[in-house]
Protein backbone atom coordinates (compact mmCIF):
# COMPACT_ATOMS: atom_id res chain seq x y z
CA UNK A 1 0.00 0.00 0.00
CA UNK A 2 1.09 3.89 -0.38
CA UNK A 3 2.94 5.75 1.96
CA UNK A 4 1.21 8.06 4.38
CA UNK A 5 3.59 11.31 5.44
CA UNK A 6 2.33 13.83 8.02
CA UNK A 7 3.10 17.37 8.97
CA UNK A 8 1.22 19.37 11.95
CA UNK A 9 0.74 22.77 13.43
CA UNK A 10 1.44 22.24 16.61
CA UNK A 11 -1.53 21.71 19.20
CA UNK A 12 -4.16 19.68 16.42
CA UNK A 13 -4.31 16.75 18.03
CA UNK A 14 -1.59 14.87 15.82
CA UNK A 15 -0.61 11.87 18.10
CA UNK A 16 -4.42 11.05 18.53
CA UNK A 17 -5.30 11.20 14.76
CA UNK A 18 -1.54 9.34 14.02
CA UNK A 19 -2.66 6.73 16.38
CA UNK A 20 -6.19 6.42 14.85
CA UNK A 21 -4.96 5.97 11.61
CA UNK A 22 -2.33 3.05 12.28
CA UNK A 23 -5.28 1.78 14.48
CA UNK A 24 -7.00 1.55 11.08
CA UNK A 25 -4.55 0.65 8.45
CA UNK A 26 -2.28 -1.24 10.35
CA UNK A 27 0.78 0.54 9.37
CA UNK A 28 4.12 1.15 10.67
CA UNK A 29 4.70 4.32 12.33
CA UNK A 30 8.06 6.37 11.58
CA UNK A 31 8.09 9.26 13.68
CA UNK A 32 10.82 11.92 14.38
CA UNK A 33 12.18 10.53 17.27
CA UNK A 34 12.46 6.74 16.18
CA UNK A 35 13.86 8.03 13.19
CA UNK A 36 16.31 10.32 14.88
CA UNK A 37 17.59 7.32 16.87
CA UNK A 38 17.94 4.88 13.71
CA UNK A 39 20.30 7.45 12.10
CA UNK A 40 22.24 8.39 15.05
CA UNK A 41 22.81 4.51 15.39
CA UNK A 42 23.34 3.81 12.14
CA UNK A 43 26.06 6.61 11.48
CA UNK A 44 26.88 7.36 15.28
CA UNK A 45 26.03 11.02 15.07
CA UNK A 46 24.67 12.41 18.38
CA UNK A 47 21.31 12.91 18.64
CA UNK A 48 20.94 16.30 19.38
CA UNK A 49 22.93 17.39 16.69
CA UNK A 50 20.01 15.65 14.41
CA UNK A 51 17.64 17.46 16.59
CA UNK A 52 19.12 20.67 15.83
CA UNK A 53 19.37 19.87 12.31
CA UNK A 54 15.66 19.58 11.83
CA UNK A 55 14.50 22.22 14.43
CA UNK A 56 16.99 24.75 15.23
CA UNK A 57 18.25 27.93 13.90
CA UNK A 58 20.51 26.86 11.25
CA UNK A 59 24.04 28.28 13.23
CA UNK A 60 26.26 30.94 12.79
CA UNK A 61 29.18 28.61 11.82
CA UNK A 62 27.05 26.60 9.37
CA UNK A 63 28.74 28.03 6.32
CA UNK A 64 32.03 26.44 7.86
CA UNK A 65 31.24 23.26 9.14
CA UNK A 66 28.19 22.63 7.23
CA UNK A 67 27.38 20.71 10.28
CA UNK A 68 23.44 20.68 9.53
CA UNK A 69 23.88 19.78 6.27
CA UNK A 70 25.69 17.17 7.43
CA UNK A 71 23.01 15.80 10.25
CA UNK A 72 20.39 16.33 7.20
CA UNK A 73 22.15 13.92 5.13
CA UNK A 74 22.60 11.24 7.50
CA UNK A 75 18.46 11.43 8.33
CA UNK A 76 17.89 11.63 4.58
CA UNK A 77 20.03 8.70 4.48
CA UNK A 78 17.97 6.64 6.69
CA UNK A 79 15.01 8.07 5.53
CA UNK A 80 15.26 7.22 1.85
CA UNK A 81 16.73 3.43 3.31
CA UNK A 82 12.98 3.34 5.05
CA UNK A 83 10.96 3.86 1.91
CA UNK A 84 11.64 0.71 0.62
CA UNK A 85 9.08 -0.72 2.41
CA UNK A 86 5.61 -0.07 1.87
CA UNK A 87 2.61 0.76 4.50
CA UNK A 88 4.45 3.40 6.31
CA UNK A 89 3.03 6.82 8.06
CA UNK A 90 5.96 8.74 8.14
CA UNK A 91 5.41 11.66 10.49
CA UNK A 92 7.14 15.02 11.52
CA UNK A 93 9.53 17.55 9.87
CA UNK A 94 11.25 13.91 7.94
CA UNK A 95 7.66 13.94 6.43
CA UNK A 96 8.43 16.73 4.28
CA UNK A 97 11.80 15.30 3.23
CA UNK A 98 10.22 12.75 1.03
CA UNK A 99 10.81 14.20 -2.67
CA UNK A 100 7.32 15.10 -4.61
CA UNK A 101 8.29 12.64 -7.56
CA UNK A 102 7.46 9.12 -5.66
CA UNK A 103 4.00 9.01 -6.79
CA UNK A 104 3.01 6.51 -3.92
CA UNK A 105 3.21 8.91 -1.21
CA UNK A 106 0.11 10.61 0.26
CA UNK A 107 1.01 14.08 1.89
CA UNK A 108 -1.41 14.93 4.35
CA UNK A 109 -1.03 17.81 6.74
CA UNK A 110 -3.19 18.70 9.72
CA UNK A 111 -3.46 22.80 11.19
CA UNK A 112 -6.18 24.75 12.31
CA UNK A 113 -6.65 28.56 13.11
CA UNK A 114 -5.20 29.75 16.12
CA UNK A 115 -7.73 30.15 18.57
CA UNK A 116 -8.50 26.41 18.62
CA UNK A 117 -4.84 25.79 18.64
CA UNK A 118 -4.09 27.85 21.35
CA UNK A 119 -7.53 26.43 23.17
CA UNK A 120 -5.89 23.71 23.53
CA UNK A 121 -2.04 24.66 24.44
CA UNK A 122 -4.25 26.62 27.80
CA UNK A 123 -5.84 23.30 28.52
CA UNK A 124 -2.87 21.14 28.01
CA UNK A 125 -0.30 23.12 29.07
CA UNK A 126 -2.12 25.12 31.83
CA UNK A 127 -1.66 28.63 30.20
CA UNK A 128 -3.34 31.95 30.10
CA UNK A 129 -4.93 33.03 26.76
CA UNK A 130 -2.08 35.43 26.37
CA UNK A 131 0.84 33.08 27.07
CA UNK A 132 -1.15 30.02 24.78
CA UNK A 133 -0.96 32.06 22.10
CA UNK A 134 2.74 33.16 22.53
CA UNK A 135 3.54 29.10 23.05
CA UNK A 136 1.97 28.54 19.27
CA UNK A 137 3.68 31.05 17.71
CA UNK A 138 7.03 30.17 19.17
CA UNK A 139 6.27 26.63 18.30
CA UNK A 140 5.51 27.83 14.40
CA UNK A 141 8.98 29.62 14.20
CA UNK A 142 10.78 25.87 13.36
CA UNK A 143 8.20 24.61 10.73
CA UNK A 144 8.85 28.27 9.38
CA UNK A 145 12.50 27.67 9.28
CA UNK A 146 12.05 24.39 7.96
CA UNK A 147 10.11 24.81 5.24
CA UNK A 148 11.96 27.77 4.01
CA UNK A 149 15.09 26.19 4.14
CA UNK A 150 13.82 23.35 1.56
CA UNK A 151 11.46 25.10 -0.36
CA UNK A 152 12.75 28.79 0.19
CA UNK A 153 8.67 29.12 1.19
CA UNK A 154 7.64 31.13 4.46
CA UNK A 155 4.11 29.30 4.57
CA UNK A 156 4.86 25.84 6.39
CA UNK A 157 0.88 25.26 5.45
CA UNK A 158 0.76 26.29 1.97
CA UNK A 159 -2.02 23.48 0.56
CA UNK A 160 0.95 23.25 -2.81
CA UNK A 161 2.96 21.29 -0.45
CA UNK A 162 0.60 18.60 0.49
CA UNK A 163 -2.02 16.34 -1.21
CA UNK A 164 -4.40 17.10 1.63
CA UNK A 165 -4.87 19.78 3.97
CA UNK A 166 -7.33 19.06 7.03
CA UNK A 167 -8.37 21.65 9.15
CA UNK A 168 -8.70 20.46 12.84
CA UNK A 169 -11.23 22.84 14.15
CA UNK A 170 -14.16 22.29 11.53
CA UNK A 171 -12.69 18.06 11.65
CA UNK A 172 -13.18 15.56 14.68
CA UNK A 173 -10.07 13.01 15.24
CA UNK A 174 -12.32 10.33 14.06
CA UNK A 175 -13.32 12.53 11.06
CA UNK A 176 -9.65 13.04 10.16
CA UNK A 177 -8.54 9.62 10.16
CA UNK A 178 -11.17 8.57 8.09
CA UNK A 179 -10.28 11.06 5.74
CA UNK A 180 -6.70 10.09 5.27
CA UNK A 181 -7.39 6.15 5.43
CA UNK A 182 -10.21 6.62 2.66
CA UNK A 183 -7.53 8.78 0.68
CA UNK A 184 -4.54 6.72 0.87
CA UNK A 185 -6.88 3.98 -1.08
CA UNK A 186 -7.23 5.47 -3.92
CA UNK A 187 -5.98 4.46 -7.17
CA UNK A 188 -4.10 7.05 -7.76
CA UNK A 189 -1.60 6.30 -5.29
CA UNK A 190 -1.18 2.89 -5.87
CA UNK A 191 2.57 1.64 -6.26
CA UNK A 192 3.79 1.06 -9.16
CA UNK A 193 6.99 0.50 -11.41
CA UNK A 194 7.56 4.52 -12.30
CA UNK A 195 7.23 5.18 -8.39
CA UNK A 196 9.24 2.55 -7.33
CA UNK A 197 11.80 3.98 -9.53
CA UNK A 198 11.73 7.24 -7.75
CA UNK A 199 12.59 5.83 -4.35
CA UNK A 200 15.44 4.14 -5.91
CA UNK A 201 16.57 8.05 -7.60
CA UNK A 202 15.95 9.56 -3.79
CA UNK A 203 18.35 6.53 -2.32
CA UNK A 204 20.45 7.08 -4.79
CA UNK A 205 20.76 11.22 -4.08
CA UNK A 206 21.16 10.37 -0.39
CA UNK A 207 23.95 8.40 -0.77
CA UNK A 208 25.71 11.05 -2.97
CA UNK A 209 24.76 13.81 -0.68
CA UNK A 210 26.01 11.51 1.99
CA UNK A 211 29.56 11.03 0.52
CA UNK A 212 29.73 15.39 -0.37
CA UNK A 213 29.01 15.51 3.00
CA UNK A 214 31.68 13.71 4.27
CA UNK A 215 34.00 15.51 2.10
CA UNK A 216 33.09 18.64 3.24
CA UNK A 217 30.93 19.56 0.46
CA UNK A 218 27.37 21.63 0.38
CA UNK A 219 25.51 21.44 -3.03
CA UNK A 220 22.03 20.27 -3.69
CA UNK A 221 21.54 16.82 -5.40
CA UNK A 222 19.33 14.59 -7.32
CA UNK A 223 18.96 11.86 -9.62
CA UNK A 224 17.45 10.20 -12.17
CA UNK A 225 18.08 6.74 -13.69
CA UNK A 226 21.91 6.66 -12.45
CA UNK A 227 22.38 10.48 -13.69
CA UNK A 228 23.17 12.54 -10.87
CA UNK A 229 22.55 16.08 -11.35
CA UNK A 230 25.01 18.37 -8.67
CA UNK A 231 23.15 21.98 -8.34
CA UNK A 232 26.13 24.96 -6.72
CA UNK A 233 24.40 27.70 -4.98
CA UNK A 234 27.18 29.48 -3.75
CA UNK A 235 29.79 31.68 -5.37
CA UNK A 236 32.96 29.76 -6.63
CA UNK A 237 35.97 31.74 -7.67
CA UNK A 238 37.42 28.24 -9.61
CA UNK A 239 34.17 27.02 -10.57
CA UNK A 240 35.33 24.11 -13.03
CA UNK A 241 37.85 23.27 -10.07
CA UNK A 242 35.62 22.48 -7.65
CA UNK A 243 32.85 20.81 -10.53
CA UNK A 244 35.94 18.35 -11.12
CA UNK A 245 36.95 17.83 -7.44
CA UNK A 246 32.64 16.78 -6.88
CA UNK A 247 32.69 14.35 -9.84
CA UNK A 248 35.39 12.91 -8.62
CA UNK A 249 34.00 11.94 -5.32
CA UNK A 250 30.64 11.34 -6.86
CA UNK A 251 31.61 8.87 -9.62
CA UNK A 252 32.92 6.66 -6.50
CA UNK A 253 29.20 6.10 -5.55
CA UNK A 254 27.73 2.63 -7.00
CA UNK A 255 24.71 3.50 -9.02
CA UNK A 256 25.59 6.69 -10.62
CA UNK A 257 26.22 6.35 -14.47
CA UNK A 258 26.61 9.98 -14.94
CA UNK A 259 26.98 13.41 -13.36
CA UNK A 260 26.14 16.90 -14.64
CA UNK A 261 26.78 20.20 -12.39
CA UNK A 262 24.90 23.30 -12.53
CA UNK A 263 24.68 26.69 -11.01
CA UNK A 264 21.53 27.51 -9.27
CA UNK A 265 20.55 31.46 -8.27
CA UNK A 266 22.30 31.31 -4.90
CA UNK A 267 25.55 31.32 -6.98
CA UNK A 268 25.56 34.60 -8.06
CA UNK A 269 24.77 35.99 -4.73
CA UNK A 270 27.68 37.65 -3.07
CA UNK A 271 28.12 34.79 -0.30
CA UNK A 272 31.28 32.34 -1.34
CA UNK A 273 31.41 28.47 -1.19
CA UNK A 274 33.25 27.28 0.76
CA UNK A 275 34.19 23.12 1.67
CA UNK A 276 34.80 22.04 5.07
CA UNK A 277 38.03 20.39 5.81
CA UNK A 278 38.40 18.09 8.07
CA UNK A 279 42.09 17.86 8.13
CA UNK A 280 42.90 21.17 9.09
CA UNK A 281 44.50 21.79 12.42
CA UNK A 282 42.06 24.86 13.28
CA UNK A 283 39.01 25.65 14.64
CA UNK A 284 35.68 26.29 12.67
CA UNK A 285 33.83 27.73 15.31
CA UNK A 286 35.50 30.72 16.94
CA UNK A 287 33.58 33.46 18.40
CA UNK A 288 35.07 37.38 18.42
CA UNK A 289 33.79 39.35 21.04
CA UNK A 290 34.77 43.33 20.70
CA UNK A 291 32.70 46.54 20.81
CA UNK A 292 35.62 47.84 18.06
CA UNK A 293 34.03 47.07 15.37
CA UNK A 294 36.10 47.88 12.41
CA UNK A 295 38.40 45.87 14.28
CA UNK A 296 36.80 42.94 15.07
CA UNK A 297 34.84 43.09 11.94
CA UNK A 298 38.41 43.54 9.68
CA UNK A 299 40.06 40.89 12.42
CA UNK A 300 37.18 38.50 11.29
CA UNK A 301 37.84 38.71 7.44
CA UNK A 302 41.55 37.93 7.78
CA UNK A 303 40.72 34.87 9.96
CA UNK A 304 38.51 33.53 7.67
CA UNK A 305 41.46 33.79 4.80
CA UNK A 306 43.57 31.78 6.53
CA UNK A 307 39.88 28.85 6.70
CA UNK A 308 39.06 29.95 10.20
CA UNK A 309 35.29 29.79 10.43
CA UNK A 310 34.55 33.07 12.76
CA UNK A 311 31.07 35.24 14.13
CA UNK A 312 31.51 38.56 15.43
CA UNK A 313 29.11 39.96 18.39
CA UNK A 314 30.09 43.34 19.50
CA UNK A 315 28.92 43.14 23.64
CA UNK A 316 29.24 40.52 26.60
CA UNK A 317 25.51 39.58 26.71
CA UNK A 318 24.99 39.10 23.19
CA UNK A 319 28.38 36.48 23.53
CA UNK A 320 26.96 34.80 26.37
CA UNK A 321 23.45 34.61 24.58
CA UNK A 322 25.27 33.34 21.49
CA UNK A 323 27.60 30.74 23.77
CA UNK A 324 24.23 29.38 24.75
CA UNK A 325 22.89 28.30 21.88
CA UNK A 326 25.89 27.68 19.58
CA UNK A 327 28.67 26.78 22.02
CA UNK A 328 31.63 27.78 20.05
CA UNK A 329 35.40 26.09 20.15
CA UNK A 330 37.29 29.00 20.50
CA UNK A 331 36.29 32.54 21.81
CA UNK A 332 38.84 35.33 21.49
CA UNK A 333 37.72 37.80 24.14
CA UNK A 334 37.82 42.12 24.69
CA UNK A 335 37.88 43.39 28.12
CA UNK A 336 37.07 46.19 28.29
CA UNK A 337 32.89 46.60 26.81
CA UNK A 338 30.29 48.64 28.05
CA UNK A 339 27.58 46.19 29.92
CA UNK A 340 28.34 42.83 30.79
CA UNK A 341 32.58 43.42 30.47
CA UNK A 342 35.07 40.81 29.50
CA UNK A 343 35.99 39.37 32.71
CA UNK A 344 32.63 38.63 33.75
CA UNK A 345 31.49 37.09 29.94
CA UNK A 346 34.92 35.04 31.32
CA UNK A 347 33.91 33.68 34.34
CA UNK A 348 30.42 32.84 33.50
CA UNK A 349 31.77 31.24 29.41
CA UNK A 350 34.55 28.97 32.08
CA UNK A 351 31.70 28.03 34.67
CA UNK A 352 28.81 27.51 32.35
CA UNK A 353 30.99 26.37 29.13
CA UNK A 354 34.23 24.87 29.98
CA UNK A 355 35.18 23.23 26.76
CA UNK A 356 35.37 26.47 24.91
CA UNK A 357 38.42 27.96 25.22
CA UNK A 358 39.04 31.53 25.85
CA UNK A 359 41.56 33.98 24.48
CA UNK A 360 41.91 36.92 25.72
CA UNK A 361 42.68 40.03 23.41
CA UNK A 362 42.58 43.35 25.08
CA UNK A 363 43.96 47.04 24.93
CA UNK A 364 43.51 47.71 28.56
CA UNK A 365 45.49 44.96 30.06
CA UNK A 366 48.59 44.55 32.90
CA UNK A 367 50.08 42.04 34.49
CA UNK A 368 47.72 41.86 37.19
CA UNK A 369 45.08 41.52 35.06
CA UNK A 370 46.66 38.71 32.98
CA UNK A 371 47.09 36.97 35.97
CA UNK A 372 43.37 37.09 37.00
CA UNK A 373 42.16 36.18 33.55
CA UNK A 374 44.44 33.02 33.60
CA UNK A 375 43.35 32.21 36.36
CA UNK A 376 39.79 32.21 35.49
CA UNK A 377 40.53 29.92 32.86
CA UNK A 378 41.59 31.43 30.08
CA UNK A 379 43.78 29.74 27.51
CA UNK A 380 45.93 32.47 26.70
CA UNK A 381 45.97 35.83 26.94
CA UNK A 382 47.20 38.69 23.91
CA UNK A 383 47.70 42.65 24.15
CA UNK A 384 46.57 44.61 20.93
CA UNK A 385 47.82 45.17 18.33
CA UNK A 386 48.47 41.68 17.63
CA UNK A 387 50.29 40.08 15.01
CA UNK A 388 47.76 37.67 12.74
CA UNK A 389 50.00 34.55 12.71
CA UNK A 390 50.48 34.52 16.33
CA UNK A 391 46.97 34.52 17.29
CA UNK A 392 46.37 31.85 14.61
CA UNK A 393 48.89 30.24 16.26
CA UNK A 394 47.32 30.31 19.48
CA UNK A 395 44.64 29.42 18.48
CA UNK A 396 45.69 26.14 16.93
CA UNK A 397 47.31 25.66 20.30
CA UNK A 398 43.73 26.23 21.97
CA UNK A 399 42.13 24.09 19.19
CA UNK A 400 44.48 21.16 19.87
CA UNK A 401 43.97 21.20 23.52
CA UNK A 402 40.11 20.19 22.86
CA UNK A 403 40.69 17.52 19.99
CA UNK A 404 42.97 15.99 23.20
CA UNK A 405 40.24 16.56 25.41
CA UNK A 406 37.61 15.06 22.98
CA UNK A 407 40.15 11.72 22.31
CA UNK A 408 40.16 11.12 26.24
CA UNK A 409 36.96 11.36 26.65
Amino acid sequence: MPVITLFSGSYCQEADVIRKVVEMSGYTLVDEPSLIAEAGKQFQMDESKLIKALRGKTSVFNKFTHEKERALACLKMTLASLLKQDNLLISGFPALMVPPDISHVLKVCIIADLKYRAGIAAQVEGLSEKDAVKRVHKEDESSVLWVDYLFGRKDPWDPELYDMLIPMDKNSVDEAAALIFTNVKKDVLRVTEASRKAVEDFILAAQVDMKLAKEGHNVSVSAKDGLVTLVINKHVLMLSSLEEDLKRIVQTVPGVKDIETKVGAGYYQTDIYRKFDFEVPLPSKVLLVDDEREFVQTLSERLEMRDLGTAVVYGGEEALSVVAEEEPEVMVLDLKMPGVDGLEVLQRVKSEHPNVEVIVLTGHGSSEIEKKCMEMGACAYLEKPVDIDTLTRTMKEAYAKIKARKKDE
